[in-house]
Formats: structure tokens, C-alpha cells, sequence
């Protein structure tokens, strides 16, 4: 059911509903894996490590909000429930207790890599069904890119 109507042809809807819901996942958990680990960090880099991981926070929050949205406004139901992300985040386990800084950064690493791919394959799903979708995946994909470049280079 749709209470809100989409101008989109239904196959073109449920290419962008399945891309939008996936990035939706991702970037929730993006922000829960950050705050987690930003909670236990642990090392001679803690501060500054700590205060990049907000920033990752605060971008995936901001973009998921911005991808919830955009579904809304296309007529589909955003699910960003603990159950649905849990199931279905790109994202692998993170340790559990205090993580030194260097495994943080590594774990980051991994992370946004992980996002950054699925959202690539978004970005070519969405190009014919959906160019504004499509945009909006890749600015998320770019702040996503240049997060990772730099915990990629504290990790070298």
C-alpha cells in the first residue's frame, strides 16, 4: 500500500525503494558502529581519532535522514528499526569492550569500505530509474569516500 503516490513507473520504484532502503541500513549503522567504537576507544591517538569518528557519525546520520526522506517522498515506507538493520547492514561485527586506537581506525577502514561498495552498486541501479535518487547516492558516496581516504590514511 502507498499513501504516497510515486511518479515513478513500479519497476523504477522498486529498483529506488530496494537502493534507498539499503543505504538507509547502511548509514544507520555506520552511525551506531562509530558511536560505539567512539565510546571505547582506547590509545595515544584517542583524541583525535574520537573526534574524527563524530564526524562520521554526524554524516551518516545526516544522510540517512536525507535518504528516509527522499523514500517517503517517492511513496515508500523507510524501515530503519534495530531488527531490519541488523539484518541486513553491509557492516560486519565490531569488538565488543575498549578497542585500541589503531584497531579502531582499522575497523573504520572496513566499514566505510563495506558501505562505500553497496552504495556504488546504487549508484548504478538508480542511473536509468531514478537520476535523483541516483544524485543523491553519490554525494552521500563522496562524504562517505573522503572519510574513508582519511581513516585509511591514519591507518597507514
Amino acid at each position: 500500500m502507498y499513501v504516497v503516490k510515486s511518479p515513478l513507473p513500479e519497476s523504477d520504484l522498486k529498483t529506488v525503494a530496494e537502493a534507498l532502503q539499503g543505504a538507509l541500513v547502511d548509514l544507520v549503522d555506520l552511525a551506531l558502529v562509530g558511536k560505539q567504537i567512539h565510546w571505547n576507544i582506547v590509545g595515544p591517538r584517542f583524541r583525535s581519532v574520537h573526534l574524527q569518528l563524530d564526524e562520521v557519525v554526524d554524516t551518516a546520520r545526516t544522510h540517512s535522514d536525507t535518504v528516509a526522506e527522499r523514500a517517503a517522498a517517492l511513496g515508500v515506507s523507510p524501515d530503519g528499526r534495530a531488527a531490519t538493520v541488523a539484518a541486513d547492514s553491509a557492516i560486519g561485527t565490531v569488538p565488543q569492550g575498549w578497542v585500541k586506537d589503531t584497531d579502531a581506525v582499522g575497523v573504520l577502514v572496513e566499514a566505510l569500505g563495506a558501505v562505500i561498495t553497496r552504495m556504488r552498486e546504487r549508484v548504478t541501479a538508480t542511473a536509468e530509474a531514478d537520476p535523483v535518487s541516483q544524485d543523491l547516492l553519490i554525494g552521500i558516496t563522496a562524504d562517505l569516500e573522503k572519510h574513508h581516504w582519511m581513516f585509511q590514511a591514519e591507518h597507514a
